[in-house]
C-alpha cells in the first residue's frame, strides 16, 4: 500500500489544493492521500478560521476524491501541530505501507528549520511538488546533504492561485470585483454562508469611490503578498491596506470627522493619510496602534517607519496598475529588499517635487534624510 501525508493550514483550501493531490497521487501511484489540516501551525500566527471550519472545507472540496481522506488528527492534538510527530502516527496506523510526505516546493525552502526535520525524512519519503517552477538543483542537492536522502519531485504545472490571495478576495467580496476563480464554488459557498475571513471594516471601502475601491484591493493584494517576507503580519497588513484610503473622499465638515483636526500646513494630497486613520479609529473601530500609524503615513511617509509602514507605503506607490518612470525598478527592488525599495522611493519622490518646483512636506524630507542615514545600499 502507498499512502501520503497531505498537510497544511488549507486557509481556506482551494482547487489547487486537490490538484497538487491528484498529481501526486498519479505520480507515486498512491492508494490514498491524507489530507491533513493543522490545528495550529508552529510556523504561522494562528490560521484566520478555526480547524473544525477548515476541515469542513477540505471535506467539500475533496467530495470527488474517493482516494482522500480529511483527517482531524493534528486539529485534535493539543498545541502547535508539528509534522514529526504527525509522521509518527502515520507510521503506526500504516507500518508496512510505503510513505510519503507531500509538500509544495515552497514549503521545502523552509523545510531545513523545521522541529526534527530528520525525523520527517526517516518516517516517510518526502515528494515535493512546484506549482509554478520546478526545484532548483541547488535546494536538491542542499537537501540531500543534510539528509543524505533525494527528494522526489512530481512533475507539476499549476495556476498562480494562493490561500493568501483568496482571503484578500474574500475580505473585499461585494466592495469591488475579485479573483475567486481559483475557489471551488461548494467551498465558496460554505464560506459565504458563514461569514468567514468577512471583515466588518470593510464597511470603510463604502466612502470611496468604486475605481478607489479597486486601488485598495490591488494594494492589499501586495501587501499581504509581501507581509510575510517582510515579517509583518498579514491581518495588520490587510487591514491598514484595506482602510488607507478610506478618508479620500471625506469632506472635513462631514459628522464622521466631528472632532477631527488635522495638522498644521497639511497639503491637500497628504490630508486624507490624517482623515483615514482618525475615520479607521473612531468610525470603524480599529484599536491597533501600528494599522492607525501605517495609515496615518501612507502618502508622506515619516521618519523611524516600521516593515508595515514602509510596506503601506511601497504597495500605495507601487500596485499594478500604477505607471511612471522607474516603476519596475522599484517593483523589482520591492520584491528583493522592502526597506531599500523604501530609500529609492522616498529619493525619487523628493527629486521629482524639486525638479517640479513643489514644496516638499516635511515629513517627507525627514522620512528621506532618516532613509538616507539609516538604510545601507
Amino acid at each position: 500500500m502507498k499512502v501520503a501525508l497531505f498537510g497544511g493550514s488549507f486557509d481556506p483550501v482551494h482547487l489547487e489544493h486537490v490538484r497538487i493531490a491528484a498529481a501526486a497521487r498519479k505520480a507515486l501511484g498512491l492508494d490514498k492521500v491524507i489530507v491533513m489540516p493543522a490545528g495550529l501551525a508552529p510556523h504561522k500566527n494562528g490560521a484566520v478560521v478555526s480547524a473544525e471550519e477548515r476541515i469542513a472545507a477540505c471535506k467539500i472540496a475533496f467530495r470527488g476524491c474517493d482516494w482522500a481522506e480529511v483527517s482531524d488528527f493534528e486539529a485534535r492534538s493539543a498545541g502547535k501541530s508539528y509534522s514529526y510527530l504527525t509522521c509518527r502516527a502515520l507510521r503506526e496506523k500504516y507500518p508496512d505501507a510505503e510513505r510519503y510526505f507531500l509538500v509544495g516546493a515552497d514549503m521545502l525552502e523552509n523545510f531545513f528549520s523545521w522541529k526534527n526535520p530528520e525525523e520527517i525524512v526517516r518516517l516517510t519519503e518526502l515528494a515535493a511538488c512546484g506549482r509554478e517552477e520546478q526545484l532548483s538543483p541547488a535546494l536538491k542537492e542542499r537537501f540531500f546533504a543534510r539528509f543524505g536522502r533525494e527528494v522526489r519531485e512530481i512533475a507539476y504545472t499549476g495556476g498562480a492561485v494562493s490561500s493568501t490571495q483568496i482571503r484578500v478576495g474574500l475580505a473585499f467580496r461585494g466592495y469591488t470585483k475579485t479573483d475567486l476563480s481559483g475557489m471551488d464554488g461548494e467551498v465558496l459557498s460554505y464560506l459565504e454562508e458563514r461569514g468567514l475571513y468577512r471583515r466588518g471594516e470593510a464597511e470603510a471601502l463604502l466612502l470611496e469611490k468604486e475605481t478607489r475601491r479597486a486601488h485598495s484591493y490591488r494594494v492589499a493584494l501586495m501587501a499581504c503578498g509581501a507581509a510575510k517576507r517582510a515579517g509583518v503580519s498579514e491581518e495588520k497588513a490587510l487591514l491598514a491596506a484595506m482602510l488607507h484610503d478610506c478618508g479620500k473622499y471625506a469632506p472635513l465638515s462631514s459628522p464622521l470627522l466631528e472632532g477631527f483636526r488635522p495638522p498644521r500646513d497639511v497639503p491637500p494630497p497628504v490630508l486624507h493619510q490624517y482623515t483615514g486613520a482618525y475615520l479607521a479609529e473612531h468610525a470603524f473601530g480599529v484599536e491597533d496602534g501600528e494599522v492607525l500609524a501605517a495609515i496615518a503615513c501612507h502618502t508622506s511617509g515619516r521618519e523611524g517607519m516600521t516593515a508595515l509602514d514602509a510596506l503601506i507605503y511601497l504597495s500605495d506607490l507601487l500596485e499594478p496598475s500604477r505607471d511612471f518612470e522607474g516603476v519596475e525598478d522599484l517593483r523589482a527592488l520591492f520584491r528583493a529588499d522592502l526597506f531599500r525599495c523604501l530609500r529609492a522611493a522616498l529619493e525619487r519622490e523628493t527629486e521629482y517635487l524639486k525638479r517640479s518646483g513643489k514644496p516638499i512636506y516635511p515629513l517627507t524630507e525627514r522620512a528621506c534624510e532618516w532613509a538616507k542615514q539609516t538604510i545601507k545600499g
